[in-house]
């Protein structure tokens, strides 16, 4: 089913409707249409066609109570008649592709020329070729069959290149399959609220079908198109879908449309499903953008030519058909996104690439020059026609020379570096509870230094229970004894608490024997019923007697409220109104209290201080919530103005305040004790009250009594944060965050303030850069401002996940560590490979420059100079990617933002190393002979056969460069570099499996690697200076640092490149001829980064049921509240949803910066 195209779907679809259109009232193509229409169209449509949803609802042959029967056989046709819940995903790159875009790198592209033309030569025999005034080098050791074999030089770089690209295709396409997995991943984790034969069950989203009855709830992001049968105070956020971003109250009588993609901000309800899959609104959308199916690629040409400026806006979403010219608009869109890394590691490879570029050019010039001027000044001979061949050989020879040494100067195994290592962490961070939803984020976290966490399911259990009550003037320590409590107040409490919390919340028996009961649903409210069990009552009758349709009206729990209220009609007509919320806010509500006696008595603000200190602040400095439950009656006529909230919700009669203990989770305390020896900041964001707040604060140790800090509410944060004009003023926000730890009380949108406050703020020198968790749809707007967002992967809307860039799969902090941990283990990651990989680079390009200006030809051949770089650095790069972090990488401050890639004590090791390296291999090169008593293998004619003298000089490199490898292990001077390398197999396996290969090449590589066998003893001398390099390491290390002022540290980001404005304008304007086409390479060598990031999004786009948020990547939920446009990802992204809606006119924001 997966790989139908669209198009075969909905022929498919289309053939069953004409044999099964009887089986059901209406067609799949009756309801898209119907779900096309909006608001009071759709009510209008609704009564025409088919009265009311109950009729739909019969005609779908499902009960708006009861739901679908749930047999196999029915789930099945319906299946085949209104079609899958499920989208299909494009068609991955095949491996042919992925093959063809790793030929795009520009230096292969000029090797493979330059071995084609050498091959070309090869086979042509010019007939100067025996004529002795030709040549000057050519004379002696040439026989027949040496010429012949001239050729070989010419095949084997083009072998090497096969080798190369069929790598990089490789790794790209397991790449991809990982991710492919990872996407299963994430939609299987998916699940659904359905009511199926009377059960409330959890499905995953594919697995749901027209004529389910879903339950919908805050937070929850919309899998399937539907119909509101009932429900309370549903809100729906469709800016996914429309670009509005006001939220849209729904209603059966006035806007009964559901839409897939869209958000639920708040109430609840029951939906009836009338869409799925393609044919849902987002599916329909995803059609359009060409998610299925060579047609709609075929259509969607066409649309582009008809709009073009939609088209034009559209066009990232494409981009992952990695097209060039899409490349070269990125490198001028430079997106905001790039993560740091990635912007120290382009900047680096630019400069390298410069570098190399010049080094080439020389060499080739010298040896150019060189050659005429000594054949035609110094040996006067005329340049004779016949002779122009063997000159053109001898041109090629020189420029395959220079192309080997750019080949070797370009660190092109640098993006390969860094995409393996994210990906083998983000393989290995599944196994530590972290599901990494964009690759950068893994990255980030090693340079996170603060973290503002929630505090209830983050640092504690989420598992409420209630173990103090104030009962009829009664303060209990414990839970009452049921006799102890008036009847009369008895029955009120159990009515308030059952009627006044959401159905779906319950307490189901435990699993398994001796466990704990099982909370489902708000687990304060499980924490409340819970109460109620304890008290020997049940609150199952309750709600059988009043069932949930039969509820007069609810006020549910949202932010602003921080209270929930439920209104129910007595049987005498009146009507009683349950209320239940944060204490200190219900109370001030109050104006009477059940006394002993469960009758009600005056309660003046007097009293409501005295209590407030005597009860609630000293169960608040327990580390408990405190609730209050109350009540208030109200005549039938004439009937209250129930949308009056600030009426209705007062004169109200407490029946009890309760504390609930949300316990510690046992594994925090350390896990924030190993944060703060990393040197990050954890603080904590929690809408509980300040003294709760500050007790559990204290029991996680993220405040040590006695220390210097703040904790704040949230008003009082408001206060100090804005000026008169109550604007928020960024120096008011820098004097209180370095101290701030605990915010109490908070909404939202101080979370987003703290967190915009903390980013931006240029107090200390390094910019901050913040971690944030969040479960809540109203933790959106601050998880997307953040530089990593983490949303609980249990506890957590559908909407947080969609903000979030890391889901934490079992809601744990101490999983943030490991995040840490894992962060900063691919930051070092890199650095050991740059080490490495620089050190081969510096030297092979100083000894191929030298050895060819001194000696007209390098002593490194092209073929081996390939082996070295392209075969080394990918194996490199993948044994020393793939280390598993250590505890050791949290006993050290976060890098930051501006420390450069490459320290002082890298640059020194690199240096040092080299020094090593080149002065043994120019010992070899211009004495070696006398050394090991064999031929000079200097000034060799052009096709002589191999010598002895340069193969000791490659194999003497290689193994120096094996050893150096061990020593790359470690990056900040460490004096043990085995330490910990058997829990490496990979590292091993490579070193042993690189040695065992070059073997072979030595002994049996002949003339294609330009190699003569070598003996034992040569063989064991080389591998003595390689293993100098281990002891030179050593030698290295004990050299202080400190003393070494003039060595340069390299790849750092300077301020001025954090701000994307100034990017954008030094991108177009200074860019000269030579560097855009350098920039060009680098894009393509960075291609495999982007190409990445691509995937992620497309991949992310389809998730079942997908989200159309998905596709514009990150753009933010809630735009009301975010801060700019230019804050999110990209212009043309952002302006994709208002193309969508109006394709002809484009959105000012993306016009001005597209």
């Amino acid at each position: 089913m997966g790989d139908m195209t669209n198009s075969d779907f909905y022929s498919k679809n289309q053939r069953n409707e004409s044999s099964h259109g009887g089986e059901f009232g209406c067609t799949m193509e009756e309801l898209r249409s119907l779900m096309e229409l909006r608001g009071t169209e759709a009510v209008v449509k609704i009564k025409e066609t088919y009265g009311d949803t109950e009729a739909i609802c019969r005609r779908l042959k499902t009960s708006p109570v009861e739901g679908l029967p749930g047999t196999t056989p029915d789930l099945e046709k319906r299946k085949q008649i209104f079609g899958q819940n499920f989208i299909p995903p494009k068609k991955p790159k095949t491996f042919l592709q992925l093959v063809w875009e790793a030929l795009q790198d520009v230096t292969l592209i000029i090797l493979e020329i330059a071995a084609i033309i050498s091959l070309g030569l090869s086979f042509y025999h010019p007939p100067g070729e025996s004529n002795e005034a030709c040549a000057t080098a050519q004379g002696g050791a040439e026989d027949e069959g040496e010429a012949e074999a001239g050729w070989i030089e010419g095949a084997a770089i083009l072998l090497s290149v096969i080798c190369v690209v069929l790598v990089t295709a490789f790794n790209d396409w397991s790449k991809e399959k990982q991710f492919r997995g990872l996407q299963s991943r994430i939609e299987q984790e998916q699940k659904f609220t359905v009511i199926r034969a009377n059960q409330v069950v959890q499905i995953p989203v594919a697995e749901i079908v027209v004529g389910d009855i879903a339950q919908v709830k805050y937070g929850d992001l919309l899998p399937a198109d539907g119909l509101f049968i009932q429900g309370n105070d549903l809100k729906i956020d469709e800016s996914s879908l429309t670009g509005e971003s006001d939220q849209v109250r729904k209603s059966v009588d006035k806007d009964p449309m559901l839409l897939s993609g869209t958000h639920v901000m708040e109430g609840s309800g029951r939906m009836l499903v009338t869409a799925v899959g393609v044919n849902s609104q987002t599916g329909i959308i995803f059609t359009l953008l060409g998610a299925g199916g060579e047609e709609e690629e075929k259509k969607d040409k066409k649309a582009k030519q008809q709009d073009g400026a939609a088209a034009m806006e559209m066009q990232p979403l494409k981009s992952a058909e990695g097209g060039d010219a899409d490349d070269k608009k990125k490198a001028n869109m430079h997106k905001k996104e790039k993560s740091v890394l990635q912007g120290k590691l382009t900047k680096l490879a630019v400069q390298i690439g410069k570098a190399g570029l010049v080094m080439s050019a020389i060499t080739v010039i010298i040896l150019v020059l060189y050659f005429t001027v000594d054949t035609f000044v110094v040996n006067k001979k005329p340049w004779l026609p016949e002779c122009t061949p063997v000159y053109v050989q001898y041109f090629v020879k020189f420029f395959i020379i220079g192309v080997t040494v750019l080949v070797v100067a370009v660190p092109e195994g640098l993006p390969l570096a860094v995409t393996i290592s994210l990906a083998y962490s983000v393989k290995k961070m599944m196994k530590d509870n972290n599901l990494v939803r964009h690759l950068d984020a893994c990255e980030t976290m090693g340079n996170a230094t603060a973290i503002c966490s929630d505090k209830t399911g983050t640092l504690t259990t989420n598992r409420m229970t209630v173990v103090q009550a104030y009962v009829g003037d009664v303060h209990y320590k414990e839970i009452p004894d049921p006799s102890s409590v008036n009847a009369k107040t008895m029955e009120l409490l159990v009515n308030a608490i059952a009627i006044n919390s959401a159905y779906t919340t319950k307490i189901l028996p435990p699993e398994k024997e001796g466990a704990l009961p099982r909370q489902v649903g708000n687990k304060t409210e499980c924490g409340l019923l819970g109460f109620v069990l304890d008290l020997k009552q049940d609150y199952e009758p309750v709600r059988i007697q009043m069932p949930e349709e039969k509820l007069y009206k609810v006020y549910t729990f949202n932010s602003v409220r921080k209270s929930m209220s439920t209104v129910i009609k007595l049987p005498d007509e009146s009507f009683r109104m349950y209320s239940k919320g944060a204490s200190e806010i219900v109370l001030k509500k109050c104006c009477k209290i059940l006394n002993g006696a469960g009758e009600p008595r005056v309660f003046r603000p007097r009293d409501r201080d005295e209590m407030v200190k005597k009860v609630i602040e000293p169960m608040a400095c327990d580390g408990l919530r405190t609730i209050c439950v109350a009540y208030r009656d109200f005549p039938n006529s004439p009937e209250p103005d129930w949308d009056n909230e600030n009426d209705i919700l007062n004169d109200l009669t407490c029946i009890c305040v309760v504390g609930i203990e949300d316990p510690v989770r046992p594994e925090v305390p350390e896990a924030i004790r190993k944060c703060q020896r990393a040197g990050i900041t954890v603080r904590m964001v929690t809408g509980d009250n300040i003294n709760t707040a500050r007790a559990i604060a204290i029991k996680c140790g993220i405040i040590h009594p006695g220390e210097d800090f703040l904790c704040l509410e949230g008003k009082e944060f408001n206060r100090r944060i804005r000026n008169e004009k109550g604007e928020i003023e960024q120096e008011r926000i820098d004097k209180i965050w370095p101290k701030l730890r605990v915010l109490a009380r908070s909404s939202p949108t101080d979370k987003h303030t703290l967190v915009k406050g903390i980013i931006d703020s240029t107090h200390t020198e390094q910019r901050q850069v913040v971690a944030v968790t969040g479960d809540g749809t109203n933790d959106g707007p601050a998880l997307k401002k953040a530089d990593v967002g983490f949303a609980m992967g249990i506890a957590g809307t559908d909407v947080a996940k969609e903000a979030s860039d890391i889901i934490l799969t079992d809601d744990n902090f101490s999983s943030i560590v490991k995040a840490v941990m894992w962060g900063r283990n691919v930051y070092d990651s890199i650095s050991k490979f740059l080490q490495f990989q620089l050190t081969v680079n510096v030297v092979a390009v100083i000894v191929a420059f030298t050895g060819a200006c001194i000696t007209q030809d390098s002593p490194l051949k092209a073929v081996q100079m390939l082996w070295v770089n392209l075969i080394m650095d990918t194996f490199a790069s993948l044994a020393l990617a793939t280390e598993p972090p250590t505890e050791t990488l949290l006993l050290r401050k976060p890098y930051g933002r501006n420390k450069p890639l490459i320290s002082r004590t890298m640059m020194k090791n690199i240096l040092g190393h080299a020094v090593y390296q080149l002065t043994l291999i120019f010992t070899l090169l211009f004495v070696g002979e006398k050394m090991f008593q064999i031929d000079s293998g200097r000034n060799a004619p052009l096709h002589s056969p191999p010598s002895e003298h340069y193969t000791i000089i490659f194999n003497t490199f290689v193994m120096m460069q094996l050893f150096n490898e061990v020593n790359a292990r470690k990056i900040h001077g460490e004096r043990n570099v085995f330490d910990g390398i058997f829990r490496n197999p990979i590292f091993c396996t490579i070193v042993l499996g690189t040695f065992a290969i070059q073997i072979v090449i030595v002994q049996f590589g002949g003339k294609p690697f330009s190699c003569s066998p070598l003996q034992l003893d040569q063989w064991m001398w080389c591998i003595f200076i390689g293993l100098g390099e281990l002891v030179w390491g050593q030698v290295i290390a004990t050299i202080p640092t400190s003393r070494l002022k003039f060595l340069k540290e390299a790849g750092r980001l300077t301020q001025k490149e954090e701000i994307p404005e100034e990017e954008l304008n030094e991108d177009v304007e200074e860019i000269d001829h030579a560097e855009r086409e350098l920039r060009r390479g680098q894009i393509l060598w960075f291609r495999g980064l982007n190409r990445i990031q691509t995937q992620i999004e497309v991949v992310n786009t389809f998730k079942s049921g997908a989200s159309f948020q998905g596709a514009l990547r990150r753009q933010s939920s809630v735009t009301s509240q975010s801060q700019d446009v230019a804050n999110l990802s990209s212009p043309s992204r952002v302006s994709l949803s208002n193309a969508l809606s109006s394709p002809t006119s484009l959105p000012p924001a993306a016009a001005g910066q597209g």
